[in-house]
């Protein structure tokens, strides 16, 4: 992924709420699994960890993203942003070039 579409990503995902909150429990199965379905369905993502969960955002951010093969867009304070390219025809997200 090249800095512009990056930049892109990071433009589009500043107005979006977290849908996705990690906390105490940290990352489960069944967390894993649904953030891999709504990225699936939505191509970005916005996740929060919580100030209860003592694990590092960064860390969670490339667990979550190797476990759903997606990427990490950024990782700021306590938010994390994922992409992942629609496997359909009709993509949500163009990327820049």
């Amino acid at each position: 992924m090249t800095s512009k579409q990056r930049a892109y990503l990071k433009s589009l995902a500043s107005t979006m709420e977290p849908i996705f909150q990690v906390g105490k429990s940290s990352l489960t199965p069944e967390l894993t699994k649904a953030i891999d379905e709504a990225i699936t369905a939505r191509e970005l993502i916005k996740i929060s960890v919580l100030k209860n969960c003592f694990d590092d955002p960064k860390e969670i951010a490339n667990i979550v993203a190797e476990r759903t093969r997606s990427e990490v867009v950024m990782v700021i304070g306590k938010k994390i942003i994922l992409y992942r390219i629609g496997k359909n025809k009709k993509k949500k997200i163009n990327l820049p070039l």
